[in-house]
């Protein structure tokens, strides 16, 4: 079934609706058919998946002394991975990894075989097996089973002996393989955004069907997830999401612009600068433009099944509180910690309990030292990725998975410097009008994927054929 992203035809039409206020989203965006409302609604469609409102299951066994949770764990050599392989090295007596998954990063992933000694391990290239063997020749104990491919991937995640499968690939890619352990019955820690963003309306009713759990492993939906724990059935109200701001908090968008005319290299360097996380490239540049919040909006919408109108974003530069849930009562309940990316996918694997973690390696919570503590409404005109993902969230179905390729997309292109910064939001704009009449609401995974690669696909044409000067987004 195929339905329009508005009611207007018109490239100019969109573009304004994209470029207005969140309220303006709402009204214009949201429901210019009455299909159009429930499309993307996972509550009235499917049904809440989630441990989130509901008591921890009470036969859990506790952690240690002999009883370890066993995982998987795809893209082992990237920031998520080595990250979790952190934990699991300090905390050896509740964790064991069992499989691993990689890609071209040889030397790291030999140095982690040789350490973590897995049963399963797969590479991208099976031309770089026996490279592979060769870094790993006369390790300690067994060798472990060497697949590749997408393929070697599945197996890696749906392994018999896992119990919950740590997701950090980038991309659709990570979409297969997270089916697999689904249909597999293992819980998910899931630290790809592209497996609900894109594929939620495939994933999350696979995820009733099977009884599993999905984790959330980034920050701001640990937080939320943290603060639902226990929370009656129908006492959510509104989800709040905390954004840092990013690179440009503190600079006005007259300056942006000037710069993207005078001083281009500025916005390159500032927008791959993150002043509180320390991230890799891409997800610090969808910081800057605030996209990563945009598709966290969406994110948050499959995971919890709350409302697009009971999601809401605000700058909070410190990073200390990383979300927020207000409920039925007007209370509003916050997860605070410092900016550390380990908190979250150590709640993952350890959920439902909490591990003691050492005050050296893991520094508290001083309210003292922290300071103030400061908020402010985000400007839509000058993060206009706001706007296009609500619009994208309530047109549901391949929409949001073509908002979040062709950002993805655009942001190679900006980090190799062949689009400006302001082309970024231009050209995701761009596959989106492209697309709304193409839209499928009930996509299949082979959708999800099709779309995902068109998306990907039309932003370089785009590029390529000079047509991002037509678009007129800020």
């Amino acid at each position: 079934m195929a339905a329009s992203l508005s009611s207007s035809a018109s490239l100019a039409g969109v573009a304004a609706q994209l470029r207005g206020t969140k309220a303006a989203a709402r009204t214009t965006a949201a429901k210019p058919q009455s299909a159009r409302a429930d499309a993307g609604n996972t509550e009235s469609r499917y049904g809440a998946c989630w441990p989130g409102r509901a008591d921890a299951p009470k036969d859990a066994p506790l952690l240690g002394n002999g009883n370890v949770k066993k995982i998987s764990l795809l893209g082992s050599t990237g920031s998520i991975g080595t990250q979790t392989l952190d934990i699991a090295a300090e905390h050896s007596d509740k964790f064991e990894i069992v499989a691993l998954s990689a890609g071209k990063n040889l030397d790291v992933l030999a140095a982690q075989i040789r350490q973590f000694k897995p049963k399963m391990v797969s590479i991208s290239d099976g031309a770089d097996i026996q490279a592979l063997k060769d870094l790993i020749k006369g390790m300690d104990g067994p060798m472990p089973e060497i697949l590749y491919g997408a393929d070697g991937m599945v197996e890696v995640a749906r392994h018999p002996d896992v119990d919950s499968t740590v997701t950090g690939i980038v991309g659709c890619a990570g979409l297969p393989p997270t089916v697999a352990a689904i249909e597999a019955g293992k819980n998910i820690c899931l630290a790809n955004k592209e497996t609900l963003i894109a594929g939620g309306p495939h994933i999350v009713p696979l995820a009733v069907k099977h009884g599993v759990k999905i984790l959330p492993a980034d920050s701001e939906h640990s937080a939320l997830f943290q603060c639902m724990q226990g929370l009656p059935e129908g006492a959510l109200r509104r989800i709040i999401l905390t954004a840092s701001g990013g690179a440009f908090r503190d600079t006005t968008l007259a300056e942006m612009r000037d710069a993207a005319k005078n001083n281009p290299e500025f916005l390159q360097k500032k927008a791959t600068t993150h002043p509180n996380w320390d991230m890799g490239a891409k997800i610090t540049c969808d910081s800057a433009t605030l996209m990563n919040k945009a598709l966290e909006v969406i994110e948050a919408h499959y995971l919890y099944g709350t409302s697009y109108d009971n999601i809401d974003v605000v700058i909070h530069p410190q990073s200390i509180i990383h979300s927020m849930i207000e409920t039925a009562d007007s209370s509003v309940l916050a997860q605070m910690g410092w900016p550390d990316m380990r908190l979250p996918i150590l709640y993952t694997m350890s959920w439902p309990q909490r591990v003691e973690c050492s005050e050296v390696t893991w520094p508290r919570l001083d309210f003292v030292k922290m300071g103030d503590l400061t908020f402010r409404e985000p400007d839509v005109e000058k993060y206009p990725s706001l706007t296009m993902g609500y619009a994208a969230g309530r047109a549901g179905g391949t929409m949001t998975g073509v908002f979040s390729a062709a950002n993805e997309a655009a942001v190679a292109l900006f980090l190799d410097k062949k689009i400006g910064y302001f082309d970024i939001y231009k050209t995701i704009e761009g596959a989106m009008e492209a697309h709304k009449n193409e839209l499928i609401l009930d996509p299949s995974l082979d959708d999800i994927v099709a779309c995902d690669l068109w998306a990907r696909a039309h932003v370089n044409d785009m590029v390529a054929s000079g047509s991002l000067t037509e678009l007129i987004c800020v």
